[in-house]
Parts: structure tokens; C-alpha cells; sequence
């Protein structure tokens, strides 16, 4: 047990400066049997704290542990079952009782006798003792340093002491005075024995002659030892009051730290308050500002923007651990999460009626445009509706159901209102192309005009249509010379380059600036360099014509990229038919068109390609430039089937085939057109054929 003992007292009661006074090895009563100590402990340092300290074996390994702690203070009764009869059991009552059972009575004993003498210094019999025998309670344990000390004493007077020099001296001189000491010992005793008697009685008489001395002695004595009571009486006192004092000022160091663990709660309390306060806590006006803000005028706009954002962090904060348990941070998100919703239905609601009322007021101007190729300007539009920008951020991050709601919303009303303008805008153009409306419903080319007959003479035959009408054009090498005469064929391709070229200049800025809107409006990034596209080539016997499209094979394209191109492709969706259905009158009215076509059509899309590879312009003009391209592809094949179709009079003799003249005044027109133009491969190609087609041509018919 001493080894025991110690090793707590090294192990655990010394770093937490204590010093361990008792121990009984116990185990709880009525349960399997798991041994551990009761350690009876003080503290080293003031005021000194009593404490009763569970320790228990680790079951990893051969160190302690400690378990529990109890005040003695908080200790009520000590009841050892039996005070008559060794019993090993007893209980202690704290705030429950603990039943146990000492490994030996005399632990136990031991155990309850140092707690009744710390009950006595520190606790003034504040413990009841119950079942304890008063012999028990009444004697004094000496502590193994005072039997070390004891046992140590006796051991020393059964040793044997030698003499030191002194007595040794003493000795011989006493000797030497006596001659017969060495021979007759008995003698020499009997001699010592007599002078020791003449020494006692002279010392028994000296004390009688000083009977009076010891007298007046005593009475000093006497009163000596009634000041000691006195002082001892009054020691006790002081003790009292020391005691007394002792427990106040234990009583006020426990008040102090409970005061001081008070206080740091508090501070601690008051610092997540004031978290919660300044990142949970939405000001009044921004309430309102999402209840009841004016949507339509700016400073109502600016003022609910503010509200949103600082509701959207007020719904984004970090919360600290345990905050989301809190009965009020709960009731705060509940009421967040309702002004969210609140404030979200109120902005699409509006939104949605802003455009509806857009597309009554463009509605309203198509009348005004309706006589000019122009189309109508939504800048003032865009310009309203951007303010709402923010809040369309907003509402994207908080409600992605009503972001794509109205998403869908301004596609189907823009989808109808451009439908309308673009409709328009394009019978305006045919209008202008063919003359009256009626003359473009009567035009009935289909294809290149007439074929050539079989006389000369019908090289420079016209078809007249109506009188003061105009007239069809024949787009032939065989009609050239009557082209280049005729002042109405050049004006009216002019007119038709001018128109072609009017129309995709009113065109692109509108599908730019749509398309710039709808990134800044909706919040949707838009990127020059996309990965995942790759560009397709196609020779079709007039160069190289480019088109994006989306691979699928190398990288998906962004969601937000592919949702501008989508939104855009839903509210533009007649563009191509429209450019496709002028495209074709433009040939019907004459092939030769096709040139022009060609030229202003390869412009706009490398303008185009250059501002943006793959947006909407750019692939909805590069899919047209692919129908024109077919178109002057078969008005150069249509020339040179007419030329072996031509028929020459057997009368003449000598002369110039009229298709080897012509082409050079085709060269020429052909040259004025194409002049600093981006697509000059595809007229030198077409050069190739038609030459070839003049030789072989001319052989046939020589």
C-alpha cells in the first residue's frame, strides 16, 4: 500500500499540487467487484482546499487515473455500519450516497480517522460521524514519519556507544588513584559504591538546606504554568477566530472565482448577442423598401436593391456552432426566408408586366416604321430594364424557379414583338425591291429568266411584263450587251445593293445589342474564345466558308454561353427564314443579284466572326452566306448551259460568238462588285468555268 501510495502522490496529486494524506482501496458494494482508491487530499497552497478523490486504475496499462473529485465540504455523513464488529463496509453522503467496501477494516478505520481529524482542523465538526466507535475517534495515529523517528531512538540506546576521550581519561586517573583496581575488582566497587553514597547523602541534604529555594521555586512553576493556561486559553481563542476568519475568506475566494466565471460568460454571452445582432439584424427602411418599394422610378429601384443585398447577407451568414439552435435565429430565417419570397413574386410580377407593356409600345410604333427600312430602336427599352440588373443578380442566386420564369416570359413576348418588327421591316425591303406590293405578289420568275432561242436576234429579246412595268432580267452573258446599254438595269441593281445592304446593317446592331443586353440583364457571361467549338470548312466551288458549331467531342460549352445562344435563337427565330425568302426573291429578280449578295454578305459575317466567332449573328449570317454561296453557284452554272444552248445562223459566215464579247463585259461588272471584297477566290473560280466553258463552247460551234 505505501508503494501505492507514493506512486499517487508522484503521479497524480503532485501536479496538481496536493498532498495525499490517506487511502483505502474499496470497491462499490452489491456490484462486480472493480477495485479503486479513496484518496483523503489537501491542497498546498492558501486557502487550503479538502477534497475526497476517486482514483482508478487504467485498464490499458499500469498507471492511475483520476475519476472524481468531491469537496469535503460537500460531505454531510460518514456512516461505518457497525461500531461493535469489524465490518469492511461504509458509506459517504454527498449529494447521493456511495456505498463501499474496504479491502480490510483497518484501511477503513484508518480512512474515516483521518477524515474526522481534517473534519476537526478545517471543517470545525461540521461532519456527522455515524456508526463510528469513540476509541476510534479519540486516539492520536502517529504518522509513519513519527514511528520512522521512534523506532530509529530505541535502535540506537541497544546500540553500543564506545567512550570518547574524555571518559577514558576519567577512568584511568580513577584507576591509577587505586592500586588494587586491576587485581581486586570487588574491592575497587565496594570503594566506588561507599563514595557514591557519601554523594548521594550530601546531595539529599543540599537539597533540604535549600528546601526554601525549591519552595519559592515551585510557586514560580505554579504561576508559570497558570500564564501558560492563559496563553494557551487565549491561543485557542485566536485560533477560533483565525478559523472563523479562514472560512470567510475561503467563502470569499470561491465567491470571487464564481464572480469572475460569471463575468467571462457574460462577456462571452454579450459577444455572440452582438454577432447575431450586426450580421442577423435587418434594418426597417429595407423592410419596407421589400414590402412596399416603388419598382417603377429609380430611387424606389435603388432603395430595394440595397434592401435585397443586405437580405441576401443577412441570410448568408457563416452562424457560429449551436447558433442554428436558437429558438430566435430560427424566427429570423423563417422571416428572412418570407421577404425573400415576398419581395421575389413582387419583382417578377413587375417584371413581367414591363414586358407585356413593352411590346404594346413598340407595337405602337411599327406604323412609323413601317414606310422606312428601319427598324424600331429598343435602347430606351434596354435602358429601363437594365436598372433592374441588380436584381435580377439577385433574384438568379435566391430564386432560380422565378429567374427562369421570367427568363422564358421575355423570350415569348420578344420572341413576338421582333416577329412582328422583323415581318415588317422585310415587306418594307421587298416592297422597295420589286416596286409595288401587287407587282411583288405578280412577279412570277422562278429561276433565271428566258432561255435563249435559236437566232441571234434573240440574244437581245426582253420580256415585258406589263405595261410601265418593269421588266424581267434576262442574267445572261447573251443579254450582257443590252444590260451595259440599259441605264434601269444598273440603276435597279444598284437599288437592290443599296436595299440588301440597308437590311443587314439594320440587322446586325439590332442582334448585337439584344444579345449584349440579355448578358448584362440576365447575368449570363459571355466569352470571345469558347472552349469546346471547332471550325468546319466546306469547299463549295467558291472558297472556304466557316461555321461554328458546338464539337460535343472535345468540351461542352458553358451554361451560360449555350443559354444566351438559346434565348437568342427563340427571339430571333425568323431572322433566317426572312434573309432566306429575300435571298430568293433577290435571285428571282435577277440571278446576277447573287453577286452582289455574295459580296455584301461575306463582309457582314467577317465583321461579324471578328466581333464574336460564336454568336448568334455570326452563325445565323454564316448558315445564309451558304444559300447565297448555292445561289451564285448556279448562276455561273446556268451561264454555261446557256452557252450550249446557243444557236448560231447558218448565214453567218464570220463573226464574234456573242457570249465570248459578252464576257468580257461580265468580267467587268463582275470586277467592280468584287473589288476589295473578302471572298475574291470564289470569282476566280467561277472565272476557271466560265473560260472553260467559252473555249469548249467555241470549238462546238466553229
Amino acid at each position: 500500500m505505501t508503494a501505492i501510495k507514493h506512486a499517487l502522490q508522484r503521479d497524480i496529486f503532485t501536479p496538481n499540487d496536493e498532498r495525499l494524506l490517506s487511502i483505502v482501496n474499496v470497491c462499490k458494494a452489491g456490484k462486480k467487484k472493480k477495485n479503486c482508491f479513496l484518496c483523503a487530499t489537501v491542497t498546498t497552497e492558501r486557502p487550503v482546499q479538502v477534497n475526497v478523490v476517486k482514483v482508478k486504475k487504467s485498464d490499458k496499462g499500469d498507471f492511475y487515473k483520476r475519476q472524481i473529485a468531491w469537496a469535503l465540504r460537500d460531505l454531510a455523513v460518514v456512516d461505518a455500519k457497525d461500531a461493535m464488529k469489524e465490518n469492511p463496509e461504509f458509506d459517504l453522503h454527498f449529494e447521493k450516497i456511495y456505498k463501499w467496501v474496504a479491502s480490510s477494516t483497518a484501511e477503513k478505520n484508518a480512512f474515516i480517522s483521518c477524515i474526522w481529524k481534517l473534519n476537526q482542523r478545517y471543517l470545525r465538526k461540521k461532519i456527522d460521524f455515524v456508526n463510528v466507535s469513540s476509541q476510534l475517534l479519540e486516539e492520536s495515529v502517529p504518522s509513519g514519519e513519527n514511528q520512522s523517528v521512534t523506532g530509529g531512538d530505541e535502535e540506537a540506546v541497544d546500540e553500543y556507544q564506545e567512550l570518547n576521550a574524555r571518559e577514558e581519561q576519567d577512568i584511568e586517573i580513577m584507576m591509577e588513584g587505586c592500586e588494587y583496581a586491576i587485581s581486586n575488582a570487588e574491592a575497587f566497587a565496594e570503594k566506588l559504591s561507599r563514595e557514591l553514597q557519601v554523594l548521594d547523602g550530601a546531595n539529599i541534604q543540599s537539597i533540604m538546606a535549600s528546601e526554601k529555594q525549591v519552595n519559592i521555586l515551585m510557586k514560580l512553576l505554579d504561576e508559570a504554568l497558570r500564564e501558560v493556561d492563559q496563553i494557551e486559553l487565549k491561543l485557542s481563542s485566536y485560533e477560533e477566530m483565525l478559523q472563523s476568519v479562514k472560512e470567510q475568506m475561503d467563502q470569499i475566494s470561491e465567491s470571487n472565482h464564481l464572480i469572475h466565471l460569471s463575468n467571462t460568460n457574460n462577456v462571452k454571452l454579450l459577444s455572440e448577442i452582438e454577432f447575431l445582432v450586426n450580421h442577423m439584424d435587418l434594418a426597417k427602411g429595407h423592410i419596407k423598401a421589400l414590402q412596399e418599394g416603388d419598382l417603377s422610378s429609380s430611387r424606389g429601384i435603388e432603395a430595394c436593391t440595397n434592401a435585397a443585398d443586405a437580405l441576401l447577407q443577412c441570410m448568408n451568414v457563416a452562424l457560429r456552432p449551436g447558433h442554428d439552435m436558437l429558438h430566435a435565429v430560427k424566427q429570423q430565417q423563417q422571416r428572412f426566408g418570407d421577404l425573400r419570397e415576398q419581395f421575389a413574386r413582387r419583382l417578377a410580377s413587375h417584371l413581367n408586366n414591363v414586358f407585356v407593356q413593352q411590346g404594346h409600345d413598340q407595337s405602337s410604333t411599327l406604323a412609323q416604321h413601317s414606310i422606312e427600312l428601319t427598324l424600331p430602336n429598343h435602347h430606351p427599352f434596354h435602358r429601363d430594364l437594365l436598372r433592374y440588373a441588380k436584381l435580377m443578380e439577385w433574384l438568379k442566386s435566391t430564386d432560380y424557379g422565378k429567374y427562369e420564369g421570367l427568363t422564358k416570359n421575355y423570350m415569348d413576348y420578344l420572341s413576338r414583338l421582333y416577329e412582328r418588327e422583323i415581318k415588317d421591316f422585310f415587306e418594307v425591303a421587298k416592297i422597295k425591291m420589286t416596286g409595288t406590293t401587287k407587282e411583288s405578289k405578280k412577279f412570277g420568275l422562278h429561276g433565271s429568266s428566258g432561255k435563249l432561242t435559236g437566232s441571234t436576234s434573240s440574244l437581245n429579246k426582253l420580256t415585258v411584263q406589263n405595261s410601265g412595268s418593269r421588266r424581267s432580267q434576262s442574267s445572261s452573258l447573251l443579254d450582257m450587251g443590252n444590260m451595259s446599254a440599259s441605264d434601269l438595269d444598273v440603276a435597279d441593281r444598284t437599288k437592290f445593293d443599296k436595299i440588301f445592304e440597308q437590311v443587314l446593317s439594320e440587322l446586325e446592331p439590332l442582334c448585337l445589342a439584344e444579345q449584349d443586353f440579355i448578358s448584362k440583364f440576365f447575368k449570363l457571361q459571355q466569352h470571345q474564345n469558347i472552349p469546346g467549338t471547332m471550325t468546319e470548312t466546306e469547299d463549295l466551288d467558291g472558297g472556304m466558308l466557316s461555321r461554328q458549331y458546338t464539337s460535343g467531342v472535345l468540351q461542352s460549352i458553358s451554361s451560360e454561353k449555350d443559354m444566351i445562344r438559346q434565348m437568342m435563337i427563340k427571339i430571333f427565330r425568323c431572322i433566317e427564314p426572312e434573309l432566306n425568302n429575300l435571298i430568293a426573291l433577290g435571285d428571282k429578280i435577277d440571278s446576277f443579284n447573287s453577286l452582289y449578295m455574295l459580296v455584301k454578305m461575306s463582309h457582314h459575317v467577317w465583321t461579324a466572326q471578328n466581333v464574336d466567332p460564336a454568336s448568334f449573328l455570326s452563325t445565323t449570317l454564316g448558315n445564309v452566306l451558304v444559300t447565297v454561296k448555292r445561289n451564285f453557284d448556279k448562276c455561273i452554272s446556268n451561264q454555261i448551259r446557256q452557252m450550249e444552248e446557243v444557236k448560231i445562223s447558218k448565214k453567218s459566215k464570220v463573226g464574234i460568238l456573242p457570249f465570248v464579247a459578252e464576257f468580257e463585259e461580265f468580267a467587268g461588272l463582275a470586277e467592280s462588285i468584287f473589288k476589295n471584297a473578302e471572298r475574291r477566290g470564289d470569282l476566280d473560280k467561277a472565272y476557271i468555268k466560265l473560260i472553260r466553258g467559252v473555249f469548249v463552247n467555241e470549238n462546238l460551234k466553229g
